[in-house]
């Protein structure tokens, strides 16, 4: 809830943009994200800076190529981004975020009742979530099936 006691602490105003890492924040964070592979180079990017790139692009909705100069250069960044997602880490970090929120608003780390729309419901029965998409598209109809279609040679 904003408070006179509460607004400083969500205070943003240090930072060079609104989505960009406190060190508090950074701190939950930095356990989860994995160490550079072993051999090879070192790790020559800061993870905090990519973390920063992507919270950067995903809280304003720019296009990769619009990332600020300031920040890793936008392959560098969607390539940690395309790697976080494929091995799991940025599932694995949303989890922890949210375990950690809950535990810190006295509830159990997992929700005990969850409330199910009509649409859930619908999809569910169509084959889960991997067909959810599927599920609520219209039927693509082939251009053979109507009259504007002719094969002529």
């Amino acid at each position: 809830m904003w408070t006179a006691a509460n607004r400083p602490r969500y205070d943003r105003k240090g930072l060079r943009y609104p989505s960009d890492l406190t060190d508090e924040e950074w701190s939950h964070v930095k356990p989860v994200i994995p160490p550079a592979k072993r051999g090879g180079r070192r790790r020559e990017v800061d993870a905090r800076e990519v973390l920063n790139g992507i919270m950067y692009v995903l809280s304003t909705g720019c296009q990769w190529a619009y990332l600020p100069k300031d920040l890793p250069p936008r392959s560098t960044v969607y390539y940690y981004f395309d790697l976080w997602t494929y091995d799991g880490t940025l599932e694995r970090l949303h989890h922890e975020l949210y375990v950690k929120c809950r535990e810190k608003m006295g509830r159990e780390a997992s929700p005990t009742a969850c409330a199910i729309d009509s649409q859930s419901v619908k999809s569910a029965e169509k084959g889960g979530r991997r067909l959810t998409r599927t599920a609520t598209m219209r039927e693509k109809r082939s251009r053979a099936r109507n009259g504007t279609f002719s094969s002529i040679r």
